[in-house]
């Protein structure tokens, strides 16, 4: 029997759409996706694997991001001879079930395959989003690798959250595998045979002064090879001293920047900081935070109510709809992740 790939080139969680379908990301995703296709044909991967969450919003699909996803499969299918692809949970209309997905129309580009349903072919196990228990018929049939888009307790979900474990799917039901790998969790991180590769790049803060995302190459028999996007925007959390202090050391081109006040200046000293360095460095975003002790400062002769932040005030303002047509924790987990 055959293998599937000689070497394959592997990407996952682009989230096309993201914030709000934004043009800056949705340019940022296929520069991305030229930038993989160029890696892969220098190291002579001929089949690649998209391992899902290709769409951001998971019920509806902006026209113009649409334009982006048609043209970014297109480059994919022409780039290899064989490219699969499958479903991750933001890309399915219904969480518990695959009958609806974002990317449907897929199939239709050539050279892409679209896998809808947990698929072995030649010794390898292509699967999407797992619904109810298929993880159990799926676990018993083992192989050579797997792929996939897996909910796997105890590993991270971001640099300081840990999945939790619900007492299903777990790591050691992919032992029948020799290898696996899985899209969902953005953060590139293994245990035992199982390897989340990370997502194609940095998205948020939960991100910050993590650039390890890429795409992942994989020789039959192999080695694992992981490549950096160099190009790739960045996040980062420091202390303004830290800022000024290091700044060409730090600092590069779109990159996204939260700076706390860790020192006393004026506010016409902090509007020229912020027009300085966004224009020297080509940053995307500079954000200036009063430091805690200034908050608690503060706080004593004020009502706490007047700083809050933008995302508290819209929290507090999404947890305290009373409507029958929208559920409150939904809402706001839609607009946490944005």
């Amino acid at each position: 029997m055959s293998n599937l790939f000689k070497k394959v080139a592997v990407f996952t969680d682009i989230h096309v759409g993201l914030k709000g379908n934004s043009l800056v990301h949705n340019q940022d995703c296929e520069s991305f996706i030229d930038w993989f296709i160029e890696t892969a044909q220098k190291n002579n991967c001929e089949t690649g694997i998209f391992m899902g969450d290709f769409h951001h919003h998971r019920n509806t699909l902006n026209i113009v991001t649409m334009d982006f996803s048609i043209r970014i499969l297109e480059k994919l299918g022409k780039a290899f001879d064989n490219f699969y692809f499958f479903p991750g949970n933001h890309d399915l209309f219904y969480k518990d079930k695959r009958d609806i997905h974002s990317v449907e129309f897929a199939k239709y580009i050539p050279g892409i395959t679209v896998i809808p349903n947990p698929t072995t072919i030649k010794n390898v196990t292509l699967c999407p989003w797992l619904v109810k228990d298929e993880w159990k018929h799926l676990c018993k049939k083992g192989g050579k690798y797997v792929f996939g888009h897996f909910e796997l307790p105890n590993f991270l979900m971001n640099a300081q959250i840990r999945m939790p474990n619900h007492n299903e799917i777990q790591v050691e039901n992919f032992s029948n595998y020799d290898l696996g790998f899985s899209g969902h969790f953005h953060k590139r991180q293994n245990h035992k045979n199982m390897h989340y590769i990370g997502n194609a790049f940095p998205h948020n803060y939960s991100d910050a002064w993590d650039d390890e995302r890429g795409m992942m190459m994989l020789e039959w028999d192999g080695e694992i090879e992981y490549k950096t996007w160099p190009d790739q925007p960045t996040f980062r959390t420091l202390n303004l001293s830290t800022l000024i202090d290091q700044a060409e050391t730090i600092l590069k081109p779109k990159q996204h920047l939260k700076v706390t006040m860790d020192i006393d200046i004026s506010f016409e000293e902090a509007s020229f900081i912020k027009e300085n360095f966004m224009n020297t460095y080509n940053l995307r975003e500079l954000s200036l935070i009063a430091s805690r002790k200034d908050l608690d400062s503060y706080t004593e002769n004020n009502d706490q109510s007047v700083i809050q932040s933008v995302d508290e005030i819209v929290s507090s303002e999404i947890i305290n709809i009373d409507s029958e047509k929208y559920d409150n924790n939904t809402l706001l987990s839609i607009y946490n992740s944005l």
